[in-house]
């Protein structure tokens, strides 16, 4: 604890040191130093890190490194709802039965066998993923995991791994998969259909790829499990999967749930027909659907709101994403911005290498919100200096949902799926097992990006 603390104070106050030395004023100083200290709070600290992110926020604050005003327009407020309208749809839909209605409706399959069951847990993964998001996907497909590698007396590590890493990757594909889509989106201007257009294909590429990898690296495990399937009967898993009828309450959920998913591909052109400004619709429509859900389920609107919305989380991306904009606010990012564009000399493809492969690594070790959060305002002041560096956005998206997979806390889905594990089978999986197989799936993964990024104008 006391080393962690050392380090902490050591590295902040350096950091506040040197960037007096490069010429910065003392105002950037401290939104430097005190972003530091709740980067690395969240790092040493990950209990603590809402503290941090209120101490850090008050600071500024008091030193008057930002005003009250910018620090409201720097917090993202408009992400925020947007989450909080999601969270309500999607506790809505657990509510109704939907995932386990879908998890037991994919299941139902004829003459499963061992390597099928390995794409089809893959490509679950990767879908639900995309349409709800990475902690909610691998709840529910964990849940099923469990119960079927129960039923055939298998280890359920390997299948549990292997979700994950399909999970993470699926997350990248749309707007909708992780956070710091949704981040993206609204702070470069790109809109669903992009997703849907440049990064879902990659992202299929990718899973295409892994699925290839995990089939080899797993071999053994599959083996097992198909001796198993054999022995036992593939059919039977069913017997062991709770079965959710398609009820009125259920086909209302998905209705509402297919209408949000298909007007919000559709927000970049109805925001053009009604002329109102980027990404509007997309951060209003889960409002709109998730006040229409409150209504209609009035008794459980406050069940919603209270545990199926993560305010903990919620409030730690708002004063981070403050944070991260106080560094905008003093100019501290047009300083690196600078120092960065002299460096480069006009190589994208090297500052597109290199943002890519450092938000990869560092989603590794580090939530990738938090370091999305520190990119963006650089990225921000490189297209202020004339750069048309759009390739740096998706450079960011992939590496900070591809990097999730090279470590067991790479990201909060991994985080999650050993808690259930730990919990419900009392088993731990050891660091250097998930890195191995994590390290080759998120550096190949990576490596197809950079090519995609490098050589397609299409990104540019």
């Amino acid at each position: 604890m006391l080393k962690k603390v050392f380090l902490l104070i050591l590295i902040s106050l350096s950091a506040g040191f040197f960037s007096l030395r490069l010429g910065l004023n003392p105002h950037q100083a401290t939104s430097i130093v005190i972003f530091c200290v709740s980067v690395l709070g969240t790092l040493f600290f990950w209990s603590f890190r809402l503290t941090f992110a209120f101490l850090g926020t008050s600071i500024l604050l008091i030193t008057q490194t930002i005003d009250v005003d910018n620090l409201i327009k720097s917090s993202s407020l408009e992400v925020i709802l947007f989450l909080v309208g999601m969270m309500v749809i999607v506790g809505f839909l657990k509510d109704a039965g939907f995932f386990a209605w879908l998890v037991s409706l994919i299941l139902r399959i004829k003459n499963l066998t061992a390597e099928k069951f390995l794409i089809y847990i893959s490509v679950i993964s990767a879908l639900l993923a995309c349409a709800v998001d990475e902690v909610t996907a691998i709840i529910f497909i964990i849940a099923a995991i469990l119960e079927i590698c129960d039923y055939f007396e298998v280890n359920p590590v390997p299948f549990l791994i292997i979700s994950v890493l399909a999970t993470n990757i699926g997350s990248s594909g749309t707007v909708l998969g992780n956070p710091i889509g949704i981040i993206i989106a609204t702070k470069s201007g790109l809109t669903f259909e992009d997703f849907i257009i440049k990064a879902f294909p990659i992202m299929l590429v990718c899973l295409l790829v892994t699925i290839g990898i995990l089939n080899v690296w797993f071999r053994k495990s599959l083996k097992e499990l198909d001796e198993r399937m054999k022995e036992f009967g593939a059919n039977e898993i069913l017997i062991k999967l709770i079965s959710v009828p398609p009820e009125k309450e259920l086909k209302i959920g998905l209705a509402i749930f297919g209408a949000t998913l298909f007007f919000i591909s559709l927000h970049h052109r109805l925001e053009i027909l009604w002329d109102l400004k980027p990404n509007t619709i997309l951060l209003v429509l889960p409002l709109i659907s998730s006040g229409g859900i409150m209504a209609w389920k009035w008794k459980k609107a406050r069940k919603f709101i209270e545990q199926d919305v993560d305010w903990w989380t919620l409030l730690f991306f708002l004063l981070l994403f403050a944070q991260a904009g106080t560094l905008k606010f003093t100019g501290a990012t047009d300083v690196f911005a600078q120092k960065i564009s002299l460096l480069i000399r006009d190589n994208t493809v090297v500052l597109t290498g290199f943002v890519l492969w450092v938000s990869a690594i560092g989603s590794s070790i580090l939530d990738n919100v938090v370091l999305v959060a520190a990119f963006i305002p650089v990225i921000q002041s490189l297209q202020e200096l004339g750069y048309n560096l759009q390739a740096l956005w998706w450079a960011l998206l992939f590496g900070g949902c591809l990097g999730g997979n090279i470590t067991m806390i790479g990201s909060t889905a991994n985080i999650v799926a050993l808690g259930i594990l730990e919990k419900e089978r009392d088993v731990k999986i050891e660091f250097l097992r998930w890195l191995k197989i994590g390290a080759v799936v998120g550096i190949v993964t990576t490596m197809i990006v950079w090519l995609a990024l490098s050589i397609f104008p299409f990104y540019k």
